[in-house]
């Protein structure tokens, strides 16, 4: 089997549901300027492309019609490159890389795009229309259960404490306060985004300006995390302080073989090594990569101890913090110096994370990949492991090396 190399990898910013700096604008004219970038960063002709997967988790309405499709379409590639609209809910955007490059691996393909879209703002969570069946509700409801009262699940069966989530908040809103001020985001390509204002004569006009970082890192402190009340249920312990952020975004990656780098003169950033998913309690949906990460080490043929390893680097989305702890215990990546904002030898979501960079669903697979090659790129560190938990009881991982 062959090599798949990503090229490119690039996001736009992701910001916040609703009074975010995204909020107003189309699905489908942040994917195009992802797309676009990513193309136009490695000085590719797009018709060079064979075929485009694009993950989105509820891909209806703005984001339905085959939104894969018809993104290429309105980015002008040529009427030749086809695409498809993947969804695996959280993991849509990785989800979407492992099918592009096994294309390239079996020989299908030498050159594919994979992405990843969610506009939380237009699209609401859960979709506009949903519709549980009837039957299996009563038999079993799990399936359809809110995320957040999954995370309170995984809080109380296995004894994560609300500090132990507020202090987890906290420096995921330090570490990407940190990397913003040193400009560290550099997959970031600067969006232009739309917002409709009202004038003094009552008229309505559409304006367009430049959203060049992620609009939801806050200045946070304990004390202020202390004080927010439980978002799920009365007595719990998830606050919008210690779960992600709710978030509009896009991302897009190029992935070539070998004789496709070859044939186009670029340098590739890593090479997609294995992915792997795993299933799990769908009551508490959270714990999805302390299964799906050891069973991409057993593919292999590592043990556990290799992610204490220095030449290594995690991105663990915070969907939320009671999550993203109970996975570190099991994966013994728990020690606070791999996570916490102060430890020189972090490396766990060295950037922050969901909590306080947002959790634009869809997107989010594309979008971690991204910052994770960056940040591999950067630390010159060899081999990234990107992770995370899927609604409906499911946990995704991925092993990326990097390119010398």
């Amino acid at each position: 089997m062959r090599d798949a190399y990503i090229v490119s990898a690039v996001r736009t910013p992701g910001c916040r549901r609703g009074k975010g700096a995204l909020s107003q604008t189309r699905p489908e004219n942040l994917i195009v300027q992802a797309m676009n970038a990513a193309i136009d960063k490695i000085k590719l002709d797009k018709a060079a492309v064979d075929d485009f997967m694009l993950g989105c988790a509820f891909p209806e309405a703005e984001q339905g019609l085959n939104i894969g499709r018809v993104a290429l379409q309105m980015a002008k590639f040529p009427d030749s490159v086809s695409g498809a609209t993947v969804n695996r809910f959280c993991s849509s955007g990785l989800e979407s890389i492992a099918l592009s490059a096994l294309r390239i691996m079996a020989g299908w393909s030498e050159v594919c795009m994979a992405g990843g879209l969610e506009s939380m703002s237009i699209v609401p969570m859960g979709g506009n229309l949903p519709r549980p069946h009837p039957d299996w509700s009563k038999e079993c409801a799990h399936v359809y259960m809110s995320m957040g009262i999954t995370a309170e699940n995984v809080a109380n069966r296995y004894k994560i404490t609300r500090e132990m989530q507020d202090e987890f908040g906290f420096h995921s809103q330090a570490k990407a306060k940190d990397a913003q001020q040193n400009k560290y985001f550099t997959e970031i390509v600067p969006t232009t985004a739309e917002r409709f204002v009202e004038k003094p004569d009552g008229t309505i006009v559409r304006e367009t300006f430049i959203q060049d970082f992620d609009d939801g890192v806050r200045d946070t402190t304990m004390e202020g995390l202390k004080k927010l009340r439980p978002a799920f249920a009365t007595t719990g312990s998830v606050t919008a302080g210690n779960s992600s952020q709710t978030t509009d975004g896009a991302a897009a990656s190029v992935i070539m073989s070998g004789d496709a780098v070859q044939k186009y003169g670029l340098k590739p950033l890593v090479k997609l090594i294995a992915y792997t998913t795993a299933g799990c309690r769908a009551d508490e949906m959270g714990v999805g990569p302390a299964y799906a990460i050891p069973k991409l080490l057993k593919l292999v043929g590592w043990d556990l101890n290799k992610l204490k390893t220095e030449s290594l680097l995690i991105e663990l989305n915070e969907a939320f913090a009671s999550q993203a702890l109970y996975c570190s215990q099991q994966l013994g990546i728990d020690d606070k110096k791999l996570w916490s904002s102060d430890s020189p030898d972090r490396r766990v979501n060295i950037s922050g994370g969901a909590i306080a960079l947002g959790h634009p669903l869809g997107c989010t697979g594309s979008k971690l990949a991204a910052t994770l090659i960056a940040n591999m790129r950067r630390k010159g560190v060899k081999y990234g492991i990107e992770s995370m938990c899927i609604g409906g009881g499911m946990g995704a991982a991925a092993l990326f090396e990097i390119c010398e």
